[in-house]
């Protein structure tokens, strides 16, 4: 069963809509939540369509329904608020891009953390690296009921962080960790939709900021260069030397959120910005 795991906090009149990555969750995005918030942004943490439950209603969604339910949470907080943010970790930066290509004008700038076009950090196996074949394979109607299975670091490198995230994870707590394997299935709805998007950067209508760590172990650093040379619009680069992929949970989290809230901060209109400074 699905369990809603989106929060919503009421700041200002500038909002920022934040999107989890594949068979995450919400929680995964509260530090920056919280940051953002403290510097008086409205902030959602939404919850991506089939994400939440078990593997089975993860399996019954695919990358149109999770960028269907992106849209209609920035629709929503774009009601609320004079001027929408959104901002996605590693898939839910994808989500983030597809957005604005889709809907030119709505979103004033985007943050993109730990962006994931391909699967080619230093933990992920050769087997895991031919995922982008796994588009092919399941139109043949191979691989239901397999996953890639997700194994220490889990993304983090702070061990604190890991351990709390991973228990719940492992322990079936799929609201708080996310799910602990990335079924094939849902692996091919993520390679559709990134090579859509790929395709399009150069569609991508706001100013960006690229959060991505030195070692990421899912991702890496090439997926800021794919960035780099398909978009058209400005990018803002931070690189974190002492994280792993979840850079919003991981040992850095305070310096992508001071980032996030200095790039948003300086789009908005200056009779809008806030005056108190970071915590």
């Amino acid at each position: 069963m699905i369990k809603r795991s989106d929060y919503l906090l009421q700041g200002g009149r500038q909002g920022v809509l934040l999107i989890h990555g594949l068979t995450g969750t919400p929680a995964e995005m509260r530090f920056v939540a919280k940051g953002l918030h403290a510097r008086g942004f409205t902030v959602h943490g939404m919850q991506l369509a089939g994400h939440c439950g078990d593997e089975a209603d993860l399996l019954a969604s695919g990358w149109r329904d999770w960028s269907a339910s992106v849209e209609q949470a920035a629709l929503a907080l774009s009601a609320q608020v004079d001027q929408l943010f959104v901002a996605g970790l590693s898939m839910g930066a994808v989500l983030a891009l597809q957005l604005s290509i889709e809907r030119p004008g709505l979103v004033s700038g985007l943050g993109l953390y730990g962006t994931t076009f391909v699967y080619d950090g230093w933990t992920i196996p050769p087997t895991a690296r031919l995922s982008f074949l796994l588009p092919l394979v399941c139109a043949l109607g191979l691989g239901r009921g397999r996953s890639f299975m997700e194994a220490p670091p889990y993304g983090i490198k702070d061990e604190r962080i890991r351990a709390r995230i991973a228990g719940s994870m492992l322990a079936g707590d799929s609201a708080a960790g996310g799910l602990p394997g990335n079924p094939w299935p849902s692996l091919a709805e993520f390679h559709r939709l990134a090579r859509r998007v790929r395709a399009r950067l150069d569609q991508v209508d706001a100013p960006c900021l690229a959060v991505h760590a030195q070692e990421d172990d899912v991702a890496s650093l090439r997926n800021v260069e794919i960035l780099r040379r398909g978009l058209s619009v400005p990018l803002q680069t931070l690189v974190l030397p002492d994280s792993y992929h979840m850079v919003t949970v991981d040992q850095e989290r305070g310096r992508l959120i001071e980032a996030s809230a200095d790039f948003f901060t300086a789009l908005a209109p200056r009779a809008a910005r806030q005056p108190c400074a970071y915590v």
